[in-house]
């Protein structure tokens, strides 16, 4: 995924086949395979036109998961479980204090998986912006949503690197999508240090808490990341371009056959 380009069709209409509100579901706090089996069933459903589309919004217990293009040498360093799962995009991690949602949407034709992914960054932007961190954006060449590094003025080496707020790892079948957006709030960061989270080690992971000082909780942005995401979905929140940097993409080139099996 680069930076935004023309969608297939109008940017203002809704991405999504059907018209009817979306279905919020607050799960709580869930295991992360009993969830995926849940998002199976419910997208499998949604294929059949027997439920409409849903938003799965929710927490997972300390797990890391491995998309399809995961290396062997991004895996945990202290040998933790990984669950190998059939999103796209490579290793990460799920915890307490983390806000997870899992949009089960029928896409409407013709299926651009591009749109869909900029429109889900676009309403974390919007949300997380709203709460706080004004300079969130994009970097051409990733996906998710960054914080742009800084320099201290009076000391040049502070200087931070540029910085993962949200991370996004999808997958569409038959034009339903799986899978979706976390949004660090307020949980550790302690267990991305066991990893290369997303293949990418020149950039470091942040969170709600972190940028703006104080405790936020995962309550705290559920409504508005909620909100925002029904209006991008239908399009009454316009994907903007809000690039700040460009990076190389650390799954390009990568064959599903580089997955590590386990």
């Amino acid at each position: 995924m680069t930076a935004p380009r023309d969608p297939f069709f109008p940017a203002d209409k809704s991405i999504r086949a059907s018209d009817a509100p979306l279905d919020v579901r607050d799960l709580g706090l869930v295991d992360y395979a009993e969830t995926w089996k849940l998002q199976a069933d419910l997208a499998a459903k949604r294929g059949r036109d027997e439920i409409g589309d849903t938003l799965l919004v929710l927490e997972h217990p300390y797990t890391y998961t491995a998309g399809k293009r995961t290396q062997e040498s991004d895996m945990p360093t202290d040998g933790s479980p990984v669950i190998q799962v059939d999103r796209g995009g490579r290793i990460t991690w799920h915890g307490e204090g983390q806000l997870v949602v899992y949009p089960i949407i029928k896409l409407a034709e013709p299926v651009d998986v591009v749109d869909y992914v900029r429109r889900l960054e676009e309403a974390i932007i919007a949300a997380v912006r709203e709460a706080g961190v004004t300079t969130a954006g994009r970097i051409d060449g990733r996906s998710g949503v960054w914080v742009p590094a800084a320099t201290a003025a009076k000391d040049p080496a502070a200087a931070t690197r540029d910085r993962k707020i949200a991370a996004l790892g999808i997958r569409v079948t038959r034009g339903v999508t799986m899978h979706g957006l976390a949004l660090n709030c307020c949980n550790t960061l302690e267990a991305y240090e066991h990893i290369i989270a997303c293949g990418i080690d020149d950039a470091d992971v942040t969170s709600m808490s972190l940028e703006l000082g104080r405790r936020v909780d995962t309550t705290e942005l559920v409504a508005p990341l909620v909100d925002a995401l029904k209006r991008a979905l239908a399009g009454e929140l316009a994907v903007s371009d809000h690039t700040f940097g460009s990076a190389p993409n650390p799954s390009k080139g990568l064959r599903r056959s580089d997955v590590p099996r386990g």
